[in-house]
């Protein structure tokens, strides 16, 4: 970080206007410019909370193109394109850290993942004396195909690693009451708080589909499929291709669009080459902003198979745009989903079954799908920025007052020292546990 930003950092916790108004370090593993919920998500949040007076700083792993001299983001060495994912990993170098979060002066971190650049939030916030924040955004068992070991048990070995890290922050965030049970159910003790990732409703109030059908040589006047997301194994997008192309065998005048890119767009190109409907599948490639919002607006069903996610932002992104969704049951999506009033849900993993699910919906009458497209766009109010900021926030001041009534207590330097010590057995223990439980 240059010195420009350093003073910037620094201006900012010198004017902080009251109590309320709060300098809030968010930590995660991953970050724009990488395509993703939880970058998509901390991204969005950190420049709400900024519009409503607060301060954020960002620490996240350095990217390939990421923006050079980032405002209130600090970027910490990483190994790119980790096993041949579009992930970086965080190289665990972080002293010169300190001396930016001094500078910076927080009330509170708010980790968004349990181990790399999260077990550096549980330090910090131990050395700073301050309350922990963790948002369990994703279903981690669901990623371990990239980690270069073939056994299932390490399936376990996450799911043990992050609970042990969640009863380690001062409370838990999740995006849907869903997520909320199963972790309970893993035995997570720390208070857990549900608030969904908010989106901005503004952003998707109108659209062009016939503009974005044009710019990429789709016909005006067919049914059209859709698919937003990061195209990569944890999506289960070998279902997804499979059920859409069997639909598009019979329905001969339908075409389907996949908006984004990944390591997996080979795959489900032969996927739909075998299937002969090759020739009406469009892949673009990542779009954002008002292209992106354009695609929305091209689609007339959006579709998906994820079962690692734990709310799905494209799902109500999509909403927004009065697109009824067609997808698997999993957690975060039947909070979002009506079945029969603003898409379908499958609760089998069934090609011919999701098929018959896009068959059903196109031969709904024009009335029946503009009131599909009407419950889509109410359910999306439930996930606005301005339902859901608030939700948070009320969490972080009921942490931090709690926090600054025990912060009026004295500590000694040894009772501090302590407290690191316990720290440091903490994560070491968690992680032998951890590993213990596959052995």
């Amino acid at each position: 970080m240059n010195q420009h930003k350093e003073d910037e950092i620094t201006v900012k916790t010198e004017h902080k206007r009251d109590t309320k108004l709060m300098n809030i370090v968010m930590m995660t593993n991953t970050y724009l410019p990488h395509v993703g919920g939880v970058a998509n998500s901390v991204s969005t949040c950190a420049a709400e909370l900024k519009k409503r007076g607060h301060h954020v700083l960002v620490v996240a792993p350095e990217y390939e193109h990421a923006v050079e001299d980032e405002a209130d983001v600090i970027r910490l060495p990483a190994i790119q394109h980790f096993n041949g994912s579009d992930f970086a990993v965080v190289v665990p170098i972080h002293g010169f850290l300190r001396r930016h979060i001094e500078r910076f002066q927080p009330d509170l971190i708010h980790s968004h993942h349990p181990f790399l650049i999260g077990n550096t939030a549980v330090r910090v916030a131990k050395k700073f004396d301050l309350p922990l924040v963790y948002t369990h955004h994703t279903m981690f068992e669901q990623y371990t195909h990239y980690v270069p070991v073939g056994f299932e048990k390490l399936k376990l070995f996450v799911i043990r690693l992050s609970t042990g890290y969640a009863n380690m922050a001062d409370v838990v965030i999740v995006p849907s009451a869903s997520i909320a049970e199963i972790l309970r159910q893993r035995g997570v003790t720390t208070p857990i708080e549900v608030v969904p990732t908010g989106i901005d409703l503004g952003r998707f109030a109108e659209g062009d589909g016939q503009a974005f059908r044009q710019r990429h040589h789709i016909p005006i006047d067919v049914p059209l499929i859709g698919h937003v997301g990061r195209l990569a194994p944890e999506k289960n997008l070998e279902f997804l291709c499979q059920s859409v192309g069997l639909y598009l065998q019979n329905a001969p005048r339908v075409h389907f669009v996949v908006i984004g890119y990944g390591p997996s767009e080979p795959s489900m190109k032969a996927i739909f080459s075998r299937l002969s409907v090759l020739d009406r599948v469009h892949f673009v490639g990542k779009l954002k902003d008002r292209s992106l919002v354009d695609g929305y607006y091209a689609m007339d069903v959006f579709v998906f198979s994820s079962k690692s996610e734990t709310q799905g932002l494209v799902l109500a992104e999509a909403m927004a745009c009065g697109v009824p969704v067609v997808a698997l049951d999993a957690p975060g999506v039947r909070e979002v989903v009506n079945h029969g009033q603003n898409g379908y849900v499958l609760h089998e993993e069934n090609s011919r079954a999701f098929a018959d699910a896009l068959e059903q919906f196109f031969s709904l009458s024009t009335e029946q799908k503009k009131q599909f497209a009407t419950q889509a766009q109410k359910i999306a109010k439930m996930f606005s920025l301005e339902v859901c900021i608030p939700k948070l926030l009320s969490v972080y001041e009921k942490l931090f007052s709690k926090h600054f009534a025990r912060q009026q207590r004295d500590e000694s330097f040894l009772d501090k020292m302590a407290g690191m010590i316990k720290t440091e057995w903490e994560l070491l223990s968690n992680l032998t546990e951890a590993i213990e439980d596959i052995i």
